[in-house]
């Protein structure tokens, strides 16, 4: 189920800017660009990163156990603090090392963990169930968001509100759409708590609703069933029919691990179970959500209608963030080169870095980055100036687009459009 850049025509995009030339850019112009090593798969280097991601792990819940107190030492608040502080820290810690291994997971998912697909899913079977994610399930979907990126027709990943949408979910009248930009931003406390809420609910509340997807991202009308339109149900209209037997396997895998949590916790106790594996589980289901939101949602990247959209503008509306020595070397590049990881999925993340330095010469200013500022900065930027998109003003619909504007926030997204409101 590997996406494979070849599966598209070499469409165009306008703007990338050569010795200072406007040029049309095809997806061939940038393929010859990239060396031709970055294409090539490696066992050894993938499965070293994997066991290494596995070691780190290993040790830090070894050295959180055998190191930190768990039991409550009366009148000492100053242990107290200490103690409450190193846990907190592990998970921490933890959680980038679980965001690591999903992402492994995630290179299985593409086909670009190794030249071998039954290697491939295994590491991502495995990979992803112990992290709780739904690894076939989660392909396919994940597949559709790489071939329809940034289309609002289809897409299953943020997929903003119109003008319209977004009066109406805050209850404004058709009359006043036009003062719709003097309405007054939420307070920062209120944003504060929205944003806590989006990146501790977001990631399994897609998982069982499908939230900030569009309608046209199933394949049958919406159900109103429970777990109807969710990664969990074999009849989901999320999936083809032949694949239900993959979405029974990625249920499967969930109720082992499930399985095993329950028997870890009868053997160590609750606490141990919430100390080692919950809290770093809550830190990687903040990252998910953190990164995919990050990476497609910023004031400066367009949306598209069908008539407008193409493969290399969907792919090209992505921006690449910071996140330093982490990013490099725990999350293994998927946030620092995601822009490449949409024109050519076929890349592995070891080689992400220098198949962006050579297509950014021909992209010019096509290409998005946001280097500048600080990853937690881009959250509230994101979350503050990207609330609803409105048009370009284009009398041509091919060539129109949708750009981000801010305003109050939403209601919590309960469902997937057509949406509902808490």
């Amino acid at each position: 189920m590997a996406l494979d850049y070849d599966s598209h025509p070499a469409e165009l995009v306008e703007g990338g800017t050569v010795q200072g030339r406007k040029k049309v850019i095809t997806v061939g112009d940038l393929r010859r660009a990239i060396p031709p090593y970055c294409f090539k798969l490696s066992y050894t280097t993938a499965l070293f990163y994997l066991i290494r991601d596995i070691f780190i792990c290993y040790a830090l819940g070894w050295v959180a156990w055998s190191y930190i107190p768990r039991i409550r030492y009366e009148g000492r608040f100053e242990f107290e603090f200490t103690r409450y502080a190193a846990w907190l820290l592990y998970g921490y810690m933890q959680g980038l090392v679980f965001t690591g291994i999903w992402v492994q997971g995630h290179e299985s998912g593409h086909g670009v963990f190794s030249p071998s697909p039954i290697l491939n899913d295994s590491i991502g079977f495995i990979c992803h169930s112990a992290l709780l994610t739904p690894y076939f399930a989660w392909q396919s979907t994940h597949r559709r968001h790489h071939i329809y990126a940034n289309n609002l027709a289809k897409d299953h990943n943020y997929v903003p509100p119109k003008k319209e949408e977004y009066a109406e979910c805050l209850n404004l009248r058709p009359g006043s759409l036009e003062s719709i930009h003097e309405l007054v931003e939420d307070a920062p406390i209120v944003v504060f708590f929205r944003i806590v809420m989006q990146q501790l609910l977001g990631w399994p509340t897609y998982l069982i609703s499908n939230i900030t997807a569009s309608e046209g991202s199933l394949y049958r009308p919406q159900s109103k069933a429970l777990l109807g339109n969710s990664h969990y149900l074999p009849s989901s209209t999320l999936f083809r029919p032949e694949e239900a037997h993959l979405i029974l396997a990625s249920d499967f895998g969930l109720a082992v691990m499930v399985g095993a949590l329950c028997l870890a916790g009868q053997y160590m106790g609750f606490q141990a179970v919430a100390l080692l594996y919950i809290q770093p589980f809550l830190w990687c289901n903040h990252w998910i959500v953190a990164i995919t939101f990050l990476h497609h949602t910023h004031p400066k990247l367009p949306k598209y209608d069908p008539e407008a959209w193409t493969f290399m503008r969907g792919a090209l509306a992505t921006v690449d963030r910071n996140l330093g020595w982490v990013g490099k070397h725990l999350l293994h590049n998927i946030v620092d080169y995601h822009v490449i990881h949409h024109l050519f999925p076929r890349i592995p993340q070891y080689h992400a870095e220098e198949a962006t330095k050579a297509i950014i010469p021909l992209l010019g200013n096509a290409y998005h980055s946001e280097k500048d500022h600080s990853f937690w900065y881009g959250l509230w930027e994101s979350f503050t100036k990207c609330q609803w998109i409105k048009p370009d003003g284009k009398e041509d619909e091919k060539e129109r687009a949708y750009w981000f504007e801010g305003g109050p926030c939403l209601p919590p997204e309960i469902t997937m459009k057509n949406r509902r409101w808490l």
